[in-house]
């Protein structure tokens, strides 16, 4: 069981040579390792997982309220403005959840302007690169004391 979980959408496994102009060149790997440390230096626990499949997603969702996860940290990448599938996993298992996206979506296509998760989070960060990760999980770890 982890006090924090970190789930990473579709696609986000390419990060470092996905349009690093757009997401930045650091990879998925060191984003978290950076994160696990962090918490370990805060005496917390941090899981992350990555799938590029909606199911796999859902189902790492309803795991963490079986593992009676604390907080989860979530970039749904593409997931965010379609799937409502998700959202209801999300809204489901009653974690508290920060949104995350490493680009700024409202300087973007307006498409990505909607969220099917905002309304549910109690934070999002938007537009801060892989630094937005560190602020979310920062915010948590002092949330909880």
């Amino acid at each position: 069981m982890a006090d924090v979980l970190v789930i990473h959408g579709p696609n986000l496994n390419l990060l470092g040579t996905r349009e690093p102009d757009v997401y930045g060149s650091e990879d998925l790997a060191s984003i978290n390792a950076r994160l696990a440390a962090l918490a370990a230096a805060a005496g917390r626990s941090l899981d992350s997982f990555q799938s590029n499949s909606e199911s796999d997603l859902i189902e790492r969702v309803h795991l963490a309220r079986t593992e009676q996860t604390q907080a989860i940290i979530i970039n749904p990448a593409g997931l965010t403005h379609t799937s409502v599938s998700l959202r209801d996993a999300i809204a489901g298992v009653d974690i508290p959840f920060v949104e995350v996206h490493l680009s700024n979506v409202y300087a973007r296509e307006p498409f990505r302007h909607l969220s099917f998760f905002s309304d549910l989070a109690i934070g999002v960060i938007s537009g801060f690169g892989s630094a937005g990760y560190d602020y979310a999980l920062q915010f948590l770890l002092n949330r909880n004391h």
